[in-house]
């Protein structure tokens, strides 16, 4: 059975739906965050840090545990995780102390890293030549995820009151690591390979790789916008002059759809050798998107249209990224993608924190400015760097078809 041949299209939807149970655990909280500070009266401060926490645990998952993926079954490595991210939804949503529910968000953040597993065990299975929609489509699963994550969160929250959303979630976990396990094909048995070795092999790659850097940084910058603008949002919306409700706020999730498209349509840019076209308009349309919030002030429709804009800039430069680094390497994807995500999710998480302490001290103005700075910074980058190929990791050599 060749490769290609056991990537069917049902085996494809699984995996999309798994990330997007999976990758949910990270984006409840942002619907959420004004019901939980309510709820164990902490400070908007203190409420916000806890998107960094779930960040900053996500990125110490992708360092010590993706890794992995080049190592063991990664099928074992799946259920195991989806399993672990059950156990630690479950227990944080009957906790009362906000300090031990704060690390058992550190806790979910580390173990939702599975949905990181998925991407590039999808890209072993593809076709090369059809990699790049493979991973699309994939990735569409990962974004209907967030999408819905915010919008489920607010609704179950409004009925049932926030802790519910950590119990159903728990459960669908649970069950998605059964089929997982049912399913998924099995893997030849992998050289072995120190995890020492495995652990460190993504800084390796980013202090040898300058393609891997390059696209690690946009990443960084691209999710530090997505993510400022997230954390926030909600103390926003349930502010003045808007005081909307849980379910309301949720629904404000329905505008990333925009993203889900932009992933798909860029998957088959990048398969006709445009990723460097796509990476430069998808970063224009992050700087653009502050513009349109800024310049929108307290309007709804302006600051939805924002939204929109954001996400498809922000997921077309993930798409490309993720296109262009697994077309590097044959057998080190797992770490390649480690490198890269831990990038991306550090750079999440401290626009996250900022955003917190930005928005504490001037209100939405100020993750406006930070989100419009960090956007005009993504384009001058992409615009002033030198494009072209870096030397090969391992053979086989990079495709050409995707360009830096």
């Amino acid at each position: 059975m060749s490769t290609g041949q056991r990537l069917s299209p049902g085996m494809v939807r699984l995996m999309s739906i798994a990330t997007g149970v999976m990758v949910a655990n990270l984006y409840y909280l942002q619907a959420l965050l004004h019901s939980v500070r309510s709820d164990f009266h902490v400070s908007t401060v203190s409420a916000s840090l806890l998107m960094t926490l779930v960040q900053a645990g996500y990125a110490l998952g992708l360092a010590l545990i993706l890794p992995l993926g080049d190592l063991i079954a990664r099928r074992t490595l799946l259920t195991c995780v989806f399993f672990a991210a059950a156990v630690a939804m479950a227990a944080a949503s009957v906790l009362t102390s906000f300090a031990w529910f704060a690390v058992l968000t550190l806790l979910i953040g580390v173990t939702s890293v599975g949905a990181q597993t998925i991407v590039p065990f999808a890209a072993d299975l593809a076709e090369p030549a059809q990699r790049g929609r493979v991973i699309a489509r994939v990735m569409s699963g990962l974004l209907i995820g967030i999408l819905l994550s915010r919008t489920a969160a607010g609704l179950i929250a409004q009925v049932a009151g926030w802790r519910a959303v950590y119990w159903i979630a728990a459960i669908v976990l649970g069950v998605t690591g059964l089929v997982l396990y049912r399913f998924l094909p099995t893997e030849p048995r992998r050289t072995h390979v120190r995890y020492v070795t495995l652990a460190t092999g993504g800084l390796s790659l980013l202090r040898a790789e300058p393609l891997l850097r390059r696209r690690a940084g946009y990443g960084a910058v691209a999710f530090a916008t997505f993510s400022g603008l997230w954390t926030t949002l909600s103390f926003h919306l349930a502010g003045r002059p808007f005081h909307y409700s849980n379910a309301v706020i949720g629904l404000f999730g329905l505008f990333g759809v925009a993203g889900v498209v932009a992933a798909n349509v860029v998957g088959h840019v990048v398969d006709r050798r445009l990723a460097h076209w796509s990476t430069v308009v998808s970063a224009g349309l992050v700087a653009v998107a502050f513009v349109i919030i800024a310049a929108g002030g307290e309007t709804l429709w302006w600051l939805g249209l924002g939204i929109i804009v954001l996400d498809a800039g922000v997921q077309g430069i993930h798409v490309t990224n993720q296109s262009v680094i697994y077309a590097m390497v044959t057998d080190s994807r797992s770490r390649i993608n480690s490198a890269y995500m831990v990038s991306c999710f550090l750079g999440a998480s401290l626009g996250s924190y900022v955003s917190g302490q930005l928005y504490a001290a001037y209100g939405w103005s100020g993750d406006c400015w930070l989100g419009g700075l960090l956007g005009a910074t993504l384009v001058i980058t992409v615009l002033t760097e030198r494009f072209g190929h870096s030397a090969p990791l391992a053979r086989p050599r990079p495709n050409p078809q995707y360009e830096g």
